[in-house]
């Protein structure tokens, strides 16, 4: 699997929705290979009947049969199951309501799609920490990203697990690693970045699909360069209180703040 670009890291940090317009020949879309450790994580997610929610009535057809006319605009050959067809995970996102009505998310970052199932946008990012620029400006985001263009964010976070499924029900969290020395706590931890996307559901005005494409790489591994660790380094500083207490990443901060200091000299 391909790595997180750091270079999309800005610093300062701020909880932003970042939101960038794609062309309509822009990817969405990444195959599955069978038998990776992605493949097996989703497949157990599957077979468990644990990988679609949907609010009673709610018809998927014409969002799954988007997606899979997404796969073939791609050159993708693809069919159902979608789960074990692609890395990414899927929702719908309704203009009319700003809810998400249906959800197919086999690896979420520490949280639960039951709890997101039906619920407005401001309901669904309320645990957000630093959230009020993202709310204030949630009605006029849902309305552009369902409006029939297509978007693309990035978010990331650094975690002591290289577990891709990630659901609070699931999986207890890894605990950080308890060795006080910067470096080998560093080599134990992992990059974890999800890209997301918005493309529109064919034949339905006002709905979109909401693709999130998880990505864990070596922490080690990602920080190529100084520039790479300078920029990981601030934009890990600039991070409050709110927004490391959200991540989980209080413990972790100044161990991982060293190793990133000395890998920017």
């Amino acid at each position: 699997m391909s790595g997180f670009d750091l270079s999309r890291i800005a610093a300062p940090f701020r909880m932003q929705p970042g939101l960038q317009r794609l062309p309509a020949g822009a990817r969405h879309l990444t195959p599955l290979a069978a038998g990776s450790a992605l493949w097996h994580e989703k497949k157990r997610v599957l077979e468990s009947g644990a990988s679609r929610l949907a609010v009673p009535g709610f018809d998927a057809g014409p969002a799954i049969a988007s997606i899979l006319a997404q796969a073939r605009a791609e050159g993708i050959a693809a069919a159902e199951p979608v789960e074990l067809a692609f890395e990414e995970d899927f929702a719908v996102l309704e203009g009319a309501t700003s809810t998400l009505p249906w959800l197919c998310v086999c690896v979420p970052s520490h949280w639960a799609p039951e709890d997101k199932l039906g619920l407005p946008f401001a309901a669904v990012h309320a645990p957000v920490a630093d959230n009020q620029a993202l709310l204030a400006a949630g009605r006029q985001l849902v309305q552009l990203v369902t409006g029939g263009e297509r978007f693309e964010r990035s978010v990331w976070t650094i975690t002591p697990s290289a577990r891709y499924d990630q659901h609070p029900l699931r999986q207890p969290r890894t605990p950080w690693p308890a060795t006080q020395d910067p470096r080998a706590f560093a080599e134990a931890c992992t990059l974890r970045a999800e890209r997301q996307t918005f493309f529109p559901v064919q034949g339905v005005p006002g709905q979109a699909v909401f693709t999130i494409r998880v990505m864990l790489q070596p922490l080690a591994d990602a920080v190529r360069s100084r520039e790479d660790a300078r920029r990981l380094h601030d934009a890990l500083a600039s991070m409050t209180d709110a927004v490391l207490a959200y991540k989980s990443l209080a413990p972790a901060r100044d161990r991982l703040l060293a190793w990133l200091a000395r890998k920017a000299d």
